[in-house]
């Protein structure tokens, strides 16, 4: 399907903006961009990509500011004759691969947005049983507030492949999923398939975005993961990148780059992040190191994962509620800046990623969480709240 609008070819650079007075706990959007929340996928659904919502005004009391938002702003006109000043990110021209958008509130949608703001064309990659609900929202205007762009123009998505990132060819694909009624009605959904039908229809792409991660046990401790859990969080959030990559690298154009997202969890101990969703995530990151050495000696390709901080989003809900709000407030506390984390923050860092300006990067993992990586200490602790040091710091 051809969602027909007009797109943007504007480069964006980032600008202060005064806070949207609406709440960002359901659908945030603001004058200028919206914020996401994660995929609905039901195979999907246990994203590691969580971002809250949440004012931080109760903070203020202990002394820390109220951080105003990020927005993406324009810096020159669409015409791409003109001369584009200092070092905006321009990717037009670019052909842009999101595999993972199943609605307007997920991480993905936050990367194509940023990406498409930038000039890319944005082709996306959605879940085969929400396939319909995705075409017909788009089709019937639904997502147009969270499809605005800087300059006022609607987001352009030129295609919508149905994808099941789970089966790499259609040998791989069991009886029971292909007669299931789910997927009934879509056809060539698997990654080969895919990738191409990409090829048939614009040759060749270059940005490839990984945005989907599955954990059917996450809710589980890893003691308490079956084989089954374990092996289906590896296979839907790391392996479905590296059969990704596999199948579009030949269509990909040389200096191409690609974009997955990770979580803390990799390295380090986060209690109810369970059902093995901390190994895949670890084996994503290691993936990403050796992809970056092969891909980059076939053909210079990029190969780079975000690893985002605690964000509340609709995917995340599948660890649970309160597992969310403690990883949320203990970021709050803990983090270095102390202000909310926007989608539109990891898709700025994946613009720039996928753009000439890291031309320089590859096999790294990207934090955007706020610098919680970086702290071996949680200065709420009680252990430490009462130092002087800390006392003082934390009432600047």
């Amino acid at each position: 399907m051809t969602i027909t609008t007009v797109a943007t070819s504007m480069p964006i650079a980032v600008s202060r903006a005064r806070p949207s007075a609406y709440s960002f706990h359901e659908v945030s959007e603001s004058n200028n961009v919206v914020f996401s929340r994660g995929s609905s996928f039901a195979k999907l659904k246990s994203s590691c990509n969580m971002y809250s919502t949440q004012l931080i005004s109760q903070y203020v009391k202990n002394g820390v500011p109220r951080f105003r938002k990020m927005t993406t702003k324009a810096m020159s006109d669409s015409s791409d004759k003109n001369t584009l000043p200092g070092l905006p990110i321009d990717l037009r021209g670019k052909r842009a691969f999101v595999a993972g958008i199943g609605d307007d509130n997920g991480y993905g949608w936050a990367i194509a947005k940023s990406l498409a703001a930038a000039g890319a064309e944005i082709l996306v990659g959605t879940w085969v049983p929400i396939l319909n609900i995705f075409e017909t929202s788009l089709r019937q205007g639904r997502f147009d507030k969270s499809r605005v762009l800087p300059d006022g123009s609607l987001m352009n998505i030129t295609k919508v492949y149905p994808l099941d990132a789970v089966f790499d060819t259609p040998e791989d694909v069991p009886e029971d999923v292909k007669s299931s009624k789910r997927y009934m009605g879509s056809t060539k959904w698997t990654i080969k398939e895919v990738a191409d039908s990409v090829k048939d229809d614009f040759g060749s792409i270059d940005i490839l975005v990984h945005s989907l991660a599955n954990g059917p046990e996450v809710i589980k401790q890893l003691l308490e993961t079956s084989r089954y859990g374990y092996l289906g969080a590896i296979s839907s959030s790391s392996y479905s990148f590296v059969s990704l990559l596999k199948h579009f690298l030949p269509i990909m154009n040389p200096g191409s780059a690609t974009i997955s997202l990770s979580y803390m969890a990799s390295e380090r101990i986060i209690p109810g992040y369970g059902g093995g969703m901390s190994a895949a995530k670890a084996a994503l990151e290691c993936d990403t190191r050796v992809l970056a050495f092969e891909a980059g000696r076939i053909k210079g390709i990029r190969v780079n994962t975000i690893s985002a901080g605690p964000l509340r989003s609709r995917a995340a809900k599948a660890i649970g509620t309160g597992t969310i709000d403690m990883m949320i407030n203990y970021s709050l506390q803990n983090a270095p800046i102390q202000k909310e984390l926007f989608a539109e923050e990891i898709g700025n860092a994946a613009a720039f990623l996928a753009s000439p300006l890291a031309s320089a990067i590859t096999g790294t993992t990207l934090y955007v969480d706020n610098g919680l990586n970086a702290m071996g200490m949680a200065v709420d602790s009680p252990t430490i709240s009462e130092h002087p040091m800390i006392q003082k710091k934390l009432t600047q």
